[in-house]
Order: structure tokens, then sequence, then C-alpha cells
């Protein structure tokens, strides 16, 4: 066999090497936590000792842990709306943190109804570095050889607002892909993608998962892993190719790119891969001709290892549509991050979804965890109610990264270097086992969400009002709503949300379908702009469904669940359902099923943001 050119010998001497830096590292700091956390605390505390915020509270620039946690609250984004208004409305004063904040990063989470808003800095795109980095010396260890190949990932940037203060917000994957850390990365075997960042980086969806997707074909036989950050993204993917198929065949038998992608960079970047190649068209013309697309992923794309996705939490409904594509592929969640910080990784990537537990990294903030106590748990929903007061002493009972105990549920607090102090993330989190003496997380739910299709998040209380507000649609036939629940249907794709009704009609005038549409279309346009963003841009929800059930029908249900050991006292119809008994026997009794007629409105975020609709929604 022939001796390997110089220079690529020389990239993999380099790549080994910076890999087990990377495995020494995770071993440094899982052996030492409580040691690096009491540094990070330090840190955060000494740089930021003339913040406001921290003056406020009395701090005085002491950096001890229990000053800390004495002086400083425990606190939820809407105690800090004013001090971030301030921010984005061009106050440069040293509010939260004593760094320039350099933008804020968009929660996909809700909170009255809109995006939160996340200060960041600029050394935080070294943190979230950082991180990614680690990800691949991890992989390698389970499956080796990645350096021989691609990844296929499909990457999305969404669009961005500006502040009055004319501070950047927007979700922090569009901040990371579009910052020099992203674009101007250097090569490594194991990160060497299909897609171009031309591609990647273009605003429309349609161009941008085009270009993708061919580049992914034309790369077919070099591919060894295929994603994309969200389980629903990659299985929009799969549907985007079923749909499309016969013209990326012509794209690649032709050599020519399609004229609908009009963005001259992409063009540019796609035609640098593109060649005239008739066997490849007639092999994923084959291939999608088959009338069954069972493992269509690792019969266009032979030499796919692993599926790397998020499945965890309200992600784990797509398992079964990823298995049936996949033939089986293992699944796997590499990384634990957020809005508004970046968490840890998943040391065992191989394991089963359902086993999935992260690392939390010590060094990337300091981490506090709330015992979680129960209000109300229903056997078939990810919503989980958490204790919502706080008082005194009940912040004393936080403990720390090393405190935490095997099995006990915590919800997740964060202090980061960016200027969030004690803040409650709204992650439920599960102690599965050790790192070293490091605690390892199972990532339970986000807390309250009941619904969740892609990146979209709505909770009981927004649901509610959603419904109420379409219910004023029904008064003028003299009909009320007795009860309602939902589920996210998976089943379709993309998926969509589904609302099961039970009527009470006093009327003698039936209620016309179109009226049940209007209430459709009334609960979309009362959700959240990250729900609407996904059904009128992104197109990663489908149409609400709306189904009308027979007179009893929630009656049938509560005995169902009083049959499986349900208090009759206590119990109460659950607003979301996933356990598929109880959707079976919705389903059974459907009498009639409406949709919504046209997607709700939803206004691209390149506008100034508007921060009284802002404090209007978080004034509650």
């Amino acid at each position: 066999m022939p001796e390997a050119p110089k220079k690529m010998r020389v990239v993999s001497e380099v790549t080994s090497d910076s890999n087990k830096k990377a495995l020494e590292l995770i071993e440094q700091v899982t052996s030492n936590p409580d040691e690096v956390q009491l540094r990070v605390l330090s840190e955060i505390l000494t740089r930021s000792a003339n913040v406001e915020y921290l003056e406020r509270h009395g701090l005085g620039g002491k950096t001890d842990r229990s000053t800390f946690k004495k002086m400083i609250p425990v606190v939820r984004y809407q105690d800090l709306v004013h001090d971030i208004n301030r921010i984005a409305n061009g106050d440069k004063s040293p509010i939260l943190c004593s760094h320039p904040i350099s933008e804020f990063l968009t929660s996909s989470g809700t909170s009255g109804g809109e995006r939160k808003l996340m200060p960041t800095i600029e050394e935080e795109l070294e943190r979230r570095s950082l991180l990614y980095s680690l990800l691949m010396p991890v992989m390698n260890q389970v499956v080796p050889g990645l350096d021989q190949g691609k990844g296929m990932y499909f990457l999305f940037v969404k669009s961005e607002a500006k502040t009055p203060g004319g501070l950047l917000a927007r979700p922090v994957l569009t901040s990371y892909y579009k910052s020099s850390h992203f674009q101007n990365r250097p090569y490594d075997p194991y990160t060497n993608y299909t897609s171009p960042n031309e591609a990647i980086l273009c605003p429309d969806s349609y161009q941008s998962m085009y270009s993708q997707m061919l580049c992914g074909l034309c790369f077919n036989d070099q591919v060894l892993r295929v994603g994309a950050v969200f389980a629903s993204g990659f299985i929009r993917a799969i549907r985007f190719l079923e749909n499309h198929w016969s013209l990326l065949c012509h794209d690649i038998r032709t050599g020519t790119l399609n004229s609908e992608i009009t963005d001259v960079s992409v063009r540019e970047s796609v035609m640098k891969i593109l060649k005239p190649d008739s066997k490849l068209a007639d092999f994923i013309q084959g291939e999608c001709n088959k009338k069954s697309w069972q493992g269509i992923i690792t019969r266009i794309w032979p030499n796919t290892k692993y599926v790397d996705v998020i499945v965890t939490g309200t992600m784990s409904q797509y398992i079964p549509t990823l298995d049936y594509y996949s033939n089986g592929q293992p699944l796997v969640c590499t990384m634990y991050a957020s809005s508004e910080c970046y968490f840890g990784l998943n040391l065992n990537p191989l394991c089963k979804p359902e086993e999935v537990s992260y690392t939390l990294i010590p060094s990337m903030a300091y981490f506090e965890f709330m015992p979680v106590r129960r209000n109300n748990v229903t056997g078939d929903t990810n919503s989980i109610s958490m204790s919502e007061s706080l008082n005194e002493n009940e912040q004393q009972e936080l403990v720390d990264l090393v405190d935490v105990q095997l099995g006990k549920e915590y919800e997740l607090v964060v202090t980061t270097y960016a200027g969030l102090y004690r803040y409650r993330v709204g992650d439920l989190l599960r102690v599965a086992g050790f790192k070293n003496k490091a605690p390892q997380f199972n990532f339970i739910c986000r807390k309250n969400v009941v619904l969740s299709i892609d990146s979209d998040k709505t909770d009981e209380v927004e649901l509610q009002n959603a419904v109420k507000n379409a219910m004023n649609h029904l008064m003028p036939f003299d009909t009320t709503l007795l009860e309602y629940t939902s589920y996210a249907d998976t089943t379709t794709i993309p998926g969509h949300y589904v609302l099961f009704w039970e009527l009470n009609t006093h009327g003698t005038i039936p209620v016309p379908p179109s009226i049940f549409e209007d209430c459709c279309l009334a609960i979309e346009e009362s959700l959240n702009s990250v729900y609407r963003q996904g059904r009128a841009s992104d197109k990663s929800i489908g149409p609400l469904e709306m189904k009308i059930v027979e007179s009893g029908t929630f009656d049938k249900l509560m005995d169902y669940a009083i049959s499986l050991g349900a208090s009759i006292n206590q119990y109460k119809t659950p607003r979301c359902v996933t356990f598929a008994p109880h959707v079976e026997l919705l389903n059974s009794r459907v009498v009639s099923r409406y949709f919504s007629p046209k997607c709700p409105k939803w206004a691209p975020g390149h506008k100034q943001w508007n921060l009284s609709d802002l404090d209007s929604a978080h004034s509650h």
C-alpha cells in the first residue's frame, strides 16, 4: 500500500494528538469537579464584582460560595426582564456582566408566549467551540475510522432581529454557524461535512435544504454519519428527499443545478461539488422509486454508521420513524446545550436512546440543582408541574454538582460568565450515574411543556388561553366546550398538533365546518412565535387538527385511568396524552375532524425588536 502523503500524515498526527488532549481534559475536569466549580464561581464573581445586579443584592465583591448562596436569589426569566430590556435598549453600563453583551440568544422556550432574550458575550463562543471539540474524540473511541469519510448534517440558520440598542437577537445555533469559529474552522477530518458553509448559511430554507441534500447525495459513498440538530429536522430532510428526488436526480445526471437555487454563493459552492454522474442518478432513482422507504438511509448512504440527532425529551416520539428509515442504525445524542449555556456531553454515545445521560462539564458554568417536588404527574405526558414557590429556606436546599444523589430528580440552575446568576433553566434532570466524581444526568423534560413538534414548546397555560380564544367562535351557535386534550402527532411529516374536543350543544343550528376551521386557526394564531414560525416559515410543523369526539368520551377516559389505579378524587383530565391506549380510545370516538385552513401570521424577525411587547409578554 503506498505511503500516505506527508500533508495527510501531519493532519492525522495533529488530529490524533488533539483527540488525546480532549480525552485527557474530560478525565481531568470530571476527576476534580468541585475544585473546577469553585474556580469557575470565583472567576465569574471576581470579574463581575462591580456589576450592578450583584451590588443590588449586596454581594459586595465577595467570591466565596456560602456568601453567594446566601445573598443571591434564585430567579426565573421574568425576574430579569427589566435589566435585559435596559441592555436591549442600548444601556452599556455593567448591569449583568462586566464584559460587553455582544448579542442576545433567543430561547426556543416560551415565556408568556414569546422568545426569551439571553445575554451572551464574545468569549462564550470559545466555550461552545471547546465543547464541540470534545464530541468527535469521544465518538471515535466507540466508532473508529470516522476520519476516513464525511458527515452529512442538515444545519440551518434562522431569522435574526435587532434590539432598539442595535444588538442582534438570534438563536444560539445561528449565532454559532455565523461566527468565525464555525466558518473559519481549521480542516479536521473528523468534522468534514458534505454541506458547504454557503448552503448552511443560506437564509432561504428551501434553497438551503435542496443544496445540502444534493451535496449529500453527491458524496453518498463517502458519508459515514448523518444527522441534524433535532430528530424532527432530520426526518424533515428525508421527507424532502421523498418529495424532490426526481429534481435532485436530474441535477446529478446532467451536472446542472436547479434554477430555483438563485443564491449566487450557494450556486458557486454547489457547482464545485456537482458533476454529471448518470450512474449515481440511476442508483438514487432506483432506490427512491421503490414502494417502501424502509432503510432508505442505509440504502442510499450505505456506509452510514449512526444517526446523530437529539432524541431525548419530546424528541423521543420520533424514534420509531428514525428506526424505520435507518434500518435500526444507532441513534446518537452527543451533546446537551441551551440558549442559556452549553452544559455537557454524552460519554456513552452508542447507548440506547432511553439510556442517554449527559456528563456536565464543570468548566462551562457554575451549576446548582433544585430538588424537584412534583405537584402532579400524569402517567402519559411529558408535562411535569413542579413547585413554583421559592422562599429563602428553599433557596438553601439547592445542592452543588458533586452533592446530587443517584436516582434523584432536580431542576437545573446555572450561573454563567455572561451574566446569569442562579438562573432556573427549567430542565428536569435525573441523576443516572457518575463519570469519575462528576454526575451524569438523564434529561427528563422541559418544565410544564405539554406539546412540542420541533423547536416549539407549548405549555399548559398557553394552550388553555389559545383554546379559550377559539371557543369564542362557538358562542353564536349556543355550543360550549366540555373538555379537551391534545397530543403531538408525529406519524405525519411534518408532525402537527391534534386537539380532541367534546362539545355541549344547546342550539338547533349545527356548527358549520368552516367555524371549526376558524377555531383551528384561532388556536394557531394564539400560540407563540416559535410555533408560528415553524408553521409559516420553516414548514417544520403541519396544520393544527381538531377532532370532535362523541359525548361521554372524557368520562370513558377517566374510567380507563381509574381502572389502571388512578384516584377518582385526584383525577383531572390531562391536557396532553401520549399513552397509546389513551390516544386509541380518543381516536375511536371521533365523529368529525378539521384542519387549520391556512398558516398563522408570523413576521420575519428582521425588524427592530418590539420591547414594549416583550415587557407585556413577561409581566405576569
